[in-house]
This record gives C-alpha cells, structure tokens and sequence, in this order.
C-alpha cells in the first residue's frame, strides 16, 4: 500500500466532498424510500421523508460493514489509490447524480460511485487497476436487482390478491395504509443499510491510501456515524423531481400495491447488503413497482417510462466513468 504525505487540508477537502456525495445520494435517491408510500396518500410528502430519514440512520444498528469492505478494497487495486483518484470518483459521481435529478431520471447513485472509480483508476493506471471480480457482482446485480425486486413484487402482489380475494375494497385499503408503513421502513433501512456504507468506503480508502489508518485497522467509528447521518439529511431534503416519476408514471400504486413492491424491493437489499453487494436502490425499487403493476395487468405498466429508465441504468457506468476520468487529470493537476 502506498503511503502519502499530503497536506491535512486536502484530506479533510475530500472528506467533506464525500459527505457531500453522500447527501447527495440521500436526496437523489429520496425518491425510492418515499415514492410509493407518498403516491398512495398514506403519508404526505414531508411526513415521508421524515419517516425515511430515521430509518436511513436506524441502519446503523442494524447491518455489518459488507457492503463498504466492497466498495473499499474490492472495486479497485487499493495500491493505486490516491487523493487525485478519490477526487476523480467523487467528482464524476456528483456530476452524474446532479445531472439525473435535474432531469428527474432515477438512475443509480450507486453504480454513479462505481463508475467515478472505474474512471479515475482507468485514467490513472489502465484497467490493470480494476478488481475484476468486485466489478463483474456489481454490473451483475445491475440486471439481478430489478428481476429479483419484480419477481418479488409480483409474487406478493398475486399471494395477496388471493389472500384478500372475499375482502372488501374499502377494508383491504384500510389494512394495508398500516401495512405499508411497516414495509416503508423497512425499505428505508435497507436504503440506508446498502447506500450509506458506499461513501463509508471511498473515505475509508482515503484514509488508508494517505496514512491515516492502517489498512487491518477497522473503520472509524465517526466515518460510519456521519456517513448514515449525512445520508439521512440527504433523504429529509428529497428529491422531488424523481418522486413523481418513480410513484405515479411507471404504474399507478395503491396502499397494497405499495405495500407489495416496497417489501420485495427489501428483501432485496437486506440480502445484497448481507452478500455484500453495492446494489442500486433504484433498479431495485423500479423493477418491484414494475412486477406490482405487471401482476395485475401488463398494460397498467407504462413500458415507454420503464426503457428510458433503463437506459440511464445502461449509461451510468460509462458516464461517470467518463467524467471522472476527466475530474482525475483536473485533480492530477491541482491537488
């Protein structure tokens, strides 16, 4: 492992440009915490993001650092890491997640941090510098995730249209309002249990790469603390832009709709996030609401909606890669 002598400033900089990236990704990805819980009319908008917000923090106490040992030792050669090359991943990551909110697209924040790595260690070391294996379960999971939430979604959907085939309308929408709080925090812990612990990762190898920790030490009790904390705010602003695509233009949600997607898209994430996996809480959630809408009748699905989302699934890699690459040579040149 390389050791670095550099200035405290600039580590402290890139620090606070991973915290950054982190509220970033709370507020990007908001959206898939909110989104159906919100388009339902269980809770108003406000009411939601509080609601996700502690949640995204009660993660905590609840999962092991996996997913973060990936992000940190598994993505790239650890040896080639640098502040020019944190700078590059987090720049490049930024970027593409701000490009995506503004034009309300729900890509993934996660696969946004993976690409700005790729990028930044291509353009510094070649592709000898990418852990292949780290890389292949990542892009992976970019097709597992969204079949793994649709089969879910909609296996849950068919149990309870079956379970509640005599129930009344009126009573089946009063049962799962209560319901689906349940299944919304439990979306919101793994949101914040898999997406929290990716920054965790980018400055837990700062740390390493510039002599601050040693590489068998563990990870900083205040890197975690503020990585969920910093998530958590991030949620709490939202993004709204993306809530409206993800709750009502793919598919309209009722409470047990809700209900059904929000605990597939869980089950997914606490399993990823045990297995290690960075993976995207957003191909996540999209694939359950569109296994949701698909076990009722396919046409309730606006397909158009759901490729052009795909399509930024598709981009991400290479366009954050890109534009990390470019962050790195600004980096190399002025840090």
């Amino acid at each position: 492992m390389q050791s670095i002598t550099m200035g405290l400033w600039v580590v402290v900089l890139l620090v606070t440009l991973a915290f950054i990236f982190d509220f970033i990704n709370g507020f990007h990805d908001a959206a898939n915490s909110i989104a159906t819980v919100v388009s339902t009319g269980v809770l108003k908008p406000h009411q939601a993001v509080a609601f996700a917000a502690v949640f995204n923090v009660v993660a905590l106490f609840v999962f092991q650092l996996s997913v973060a040992t990936t992000i940190g030792k598994g993505t790239i050669d650890p040896a080639i890491v640098d502040h020019q090359v944190i700078f590059g991943a987090l720049v490049g990551a930024i970027s593409w997640n701000l490009i995506t909110w503004y034009f309300g697209i729900p890509s993934s924040s996660s696969h946004a941090l993976i690409g700005g790595l790729v990028g930044a260690a291509l353009a510094k070391s070649g592709s000898g510098s990418l852990v292949w294996s780290g890389i292949l379960k990542t892009v992976a999971f970019i097709i597992i995730s969204p079949l793994l939430g649709f089969l879910l979604g909609s296996i849950m959907m068919v149990a309870v249209s079956w379970l509640f085939f005599h129930s009344t309308p009126v009573k089946v929408d009063r049962w799962f309002r209560r319901l689906q709080l349940m299944s919304a925090a439990m979306y919101s812990l793994g949101h914040g249990g898999n997406d929290a612990q990716k920054t965790m990762g980018i400055i837990w190898m700062l740390l390493i790469a510039t002599g601050y920790t040693a590489a068998n030490a563990p990870m900083p009790v205040w890197v975690i603390v503020m990585c969920y904390v910093a998530m958590g705010l991030g949620t709490l602003f939202g993004g709204w832009r993306i809530v409206k695509t993800m709750g009502q233009k793919i598919t309209k949600l009722k409470p047990v709709g809700g209900f059904c997607a929000e605990t597939g898209g869980a089950i997914t994430l606490f399993l990823a996030t045990a297995l290690g996996i960075p993976v995207s809480t957003t191909h996540t959630i999209t694939g359950a609401i569109v296994g949701v809408g698909s076990a009722t009748r396919m046409r309730n699905v606006r397909w158009g909606i759901a490729g052009n989302i795909v399509w930024a699934w598709i981009l991400t890699i290479p366009a954050s890669a890109l534009i990390s690459a470019a962050a790195w040579w600004l980096g190399s040149k002025i840090l």
